[in-house]
């Protein structure tokens, strides 16, 4: 196997050249943000065939379109290839994202399955189905990224998400975690990295809005008003309404943990502690 060496840190542009006003600010600060992340967690490695996934989500185009602006001035080779999972939902227009991508140049692969089908059958109706549907589309995924030769898939998780699942966690599951930036899989065959770990949901939806990306809306998951992800949203977004930078404090606060203040025996030797030595 060849070795490959880690894109220097921090990943930025040599000699930016930005739109004029605030859309060519604000896309310069994503690719600064990005660019950190990927060097922050070693995302991405000279050789790399990165598999982007694209839901057709204004945050997985955000995350495509920032990586593309990224490769184009990195000091290393890697390649990037779109893939998108077609669930068969109703009313599912299949030739948005590919009429885009192709407009773009941008290598792309579509996977067919039908799992809208199989959510809808066996989950009851009014319970929520983010669980199983989320299993279906990462066996789909993970499946597709080994068989073609993928070394890392790359997610559109942002900061606002980790700072979610961390929430979700603590209520609902009595635990301390989020969303890694970076992880390996349970079978330890994928490494999945999440480039847009620390920018802000707002901020990609303003870039997102300037980019006027063709969003294809979810008619499962999103469609569902029970789910308690949206709970804790709601919980967030007043949070963050009442004492701006809040959430960005708690995201910053994930990659400071100090196992010696919590109470995980796990982590820390609280009963070897103060014993002779």
């Amino acid at each position: 196997m060849t070795a490959v060496s880690p894109l220097p840190s921090p990943l930025r542009d040599p000699a930016p050249r930005l739109a004029a006003g605030a859309d060519g600010k604000r896309a310069l600060h994503l690719r600064r943000q990005v660019g950190q992340a990927i060097a922050d967690y070693g995302m991405i490695e000279a050789g790399d065939r990165v598999m982007v996934c694209l839901s057709g989500g204004k945050d997985s185009y955000t995350l495509l379109d920032i990586l593309l602006q990224l490769q184009k001035r990195a000091p290393v080779p890697f390649e990037l290839v779109a893939v998108h999972l077609d669930q068969k939902q109703p009313g599912y227009d299949a030739g948005v994202l590919p009429d885009y991508l192709r407009s773009l140049d941008v290598p792309f692969q579509i996977i067919e399955q039908d799992t809208y089908s199989v959510v809808s059958r066996v989950i009851p109706e009014g319970r929520t189905m983010c669980s199983l549907c989320s299993r279906l589309r990462r066996g789909a995924l993970y499946a597709h990224a080994a068989a073609h030769g993928f070394t890392k898939i790359a997610l559109g998780h942002h900061r606002d998400d980790r700072v979610a699942t961390f929430f979700l966690n603590l209520f609902f599951h009595a635990k301390l975690s989020a969303m890694p930036p970076k992880l390996l899989s349970d079978d330890g065959r994928h490494v999945v990295i999440r480039p847009l770990a620390y920018v802000s949901e707002a901020e990609i939806a303003l870039h997102a809005q300037a980019m006027a990306f063709p969003i294809i809306p979810c008619d499962l998951c999103g469609s569902q008003d029970n789910l308690q992800r949206k709970q804790v949203q709601k919980m967030m977004a007043a949070w963050e309404a009442e004492t701006p930078g809040r959430i960005d404090q708690i995201a910053r606060a994930l990659g400071r943990v100090e196992a010696s203040q919590l109470a995980d025996p796990k982590l820390f030797d609280f009963l070897g502690l103060g014993r002779p030595q």
